[in-house]
């Protein structure tokens, strides 16, 4: 059978988006990318605002058109914008969301209703941002970064899309992120801990400080930061900026229950009560699992009901959909059951800590630890949180990021501060395989560590064949 004219030229016409997406790709991953390599940061002074205003300015400032929600923290950031974004989506609202890094495709990062753009509006975003970045390469103040592109791509899609309110989420720090070029509604701070210290300081208060730099004049300020020093600084920048500020912990009271682990649920979440002033909920639950959950959650509904003074109302029960619906990949992800199978991201010690508290209920004949992170992370620590768990680790080191500690060099840490057996293995894939051979249907396989560990174990489970 011939193929007809018309089928012909709709093959042809993929194709050709297909090949344009992939120049755009290679567009990007050609720009200096700190995500990839924050070696390449030399201290703050390599962020600039100014060139992210230019950039902004010459595609027509989109930012300037759309009301957001803006979102930083060192830990807890992305669960929190999408427990923000799914609650406005329930309740009617066109939401763009903005996160980072991401996991498969680079579209993951600016969403509109949880739906990627297609390839053409892709292309069309990416090949107008080419242009832009050709002009400004010539110019002395440099041409824009990997992220400050991915940033504007996220306001232009958002605009394209005429999104009711987009919900962005900080890539690194706050006071010199290209997000902060922005006009929240609210702006929330979810905690502070000890991460990215030659970037952003080497002590929470000084963390806490390029965080608050958010913080927009008289905009309302949701805070779950507790480290007292930290929270200080949080308070501090706020009242400078005649910002009212909620606390969690002292405006916003919670109460977390925990699950029932004799339910059918693996990773059962948590519910907790709510209360600030007059407003008050009671048995909120939550898909997402881990106690932690819970104190996001307490912000995100913080944030949500401060916006009725922008005329953006949401019931009780779209409230509680919303809520109940949220979910976010690589964040203790179920990808298997019999061996349970599971993906996180985290990678500082304070989410480590939260991941250990979540698993710790989680029955398992064996508990076994895939392993690897980046060479500007506190592996000693991390290693230690976890060492108490796990019967079993298996190191390695991920493939697609040059930030990965190379095995040898986690071995050598391995050495001094694990107490239960490890092997190491060359990369994700592999450690996968090597964890698969030695395991029975009751036990547990954790993959953490790093988002980009996470990421490629992912996606190596859905290439795999399986049983």
């Amino acid at each position: 059978m011939t193929e007809s004219s018309t089928t012909r030229s709709q093959r042809q016409d993929s194709e050709e988006v297909s090949a344009r997406y992939e120049q755009g790709i290679n567009f990007l991953l050609g720009r200096i990318n700190y995500e990839r390599r924050p070696d390449l940061a030399s201290g703050p002074q390599s962020f600039r605002l100014g060139r992210m205003q230019s950039l902004l300015h010459r595609i027509g400032d989109p930012q300037n058109d759309l009301s957001c929600v803006h979102i930083a923290g060192s830990k807890g950031k992305g669960s929190t914008a999408t427990m923000v974004a799914q609650i406005l989506e329930t309740a009617g609202l066109k939401v763009g969301l903005f996160t980072s890094p991401h996991a498969h495709r680079f579209e993951e990062r600016f969403t509109v209703n949880g739906l990627l753009p297609s390839e053409e509006d892709f292309n069309s975003i990416i090949e107008q941002l080419q242009r832009v970045t050709a002009e400004m390469d010539l110019e002395a103040s440099g041409g824009p970064t990997f992220f400050e592109l991915a940033t504007a791509a996220g306001w232009l899609h958002f605009k394209k899309q005429q999104v009711d309110l987009a919900v962005i989420e900080v890539g690194l720090g706050g006071r010199l992120d290209s997000t902060n070029i922005c006009h929240p509604l609210v702006s929330i701070i979810t905690s502070i801990s000890k991460d990215h210290t030659r970037l952003l300081g080497g002590t929470e208060a000084l963390i806490a400080r390029e965080k608050a730099g958010i913080i927009k004049h008289q905009i309302p300020v949701i805070s779950g930061v507790l480290h007292p020093e930290a929270a200080a600084v949080i308070h501090e920048v706020a009242d400078s900026q005649a910002s009212p500020i909620l606390q969690l912990g002292r405006e916003l009271k919670t109460t977390a229950s925990p699950p029932d682990h004799n339910s059918e649920l693996i990773l059962p979440g948590w519910s907790f009560d709510f209360e600030h002033g007059e407003t008050s909920f009671k048995d909120l639950q939550l898909s997402m699992p881990g106690e932690h959950q819970t104190r996001n959650a307490a912000l995100a509904v913080a944030a949500v009901m401060s916006l009725k003074d922008q005329g953006i109302h949401v019931s009780e029960s779209q409230l509680r959909e919303g809520l109940l619906s949220a979910r976010i990949p690589l964040r203790v992800e179920l990808i298997n059951r019999k061996p349970v199978l599971i993906i996180d991201a985290a990678h500082n010690p304070a989410s480590i800590q939260a991941l250990c508290e979540t698993l710790k209920p989680v029955p398992a004949r064996r508990k076994i630890c895939l392993f690897a992170s980046s060479r500007d992370k506190d592996c000693e620590e991390l290693l230690r949180s976890l060492d108490y768990l796990f019967d079993e680790f298996i190191l390695t080191a991920y493939q697609e990021n040059p930030r990965a500690i190379p095995i040898d060099d986690l071995e050598a840490i391995a050495q001094r501060i694990l107490t239960t057996p490890f092997s190491t293995s060359p990369s994700p894939t592999s450690a996968l395989q090597q964890a698969f051979n030695s395991v029975s249907p009751q036990d547990l396989i954790c993959a953490t560590g790093s988002f980009f560990l996470a990421a490629e174990i992912g996606k190596a489970w859905k290439l795999a064949e399986h049983p």
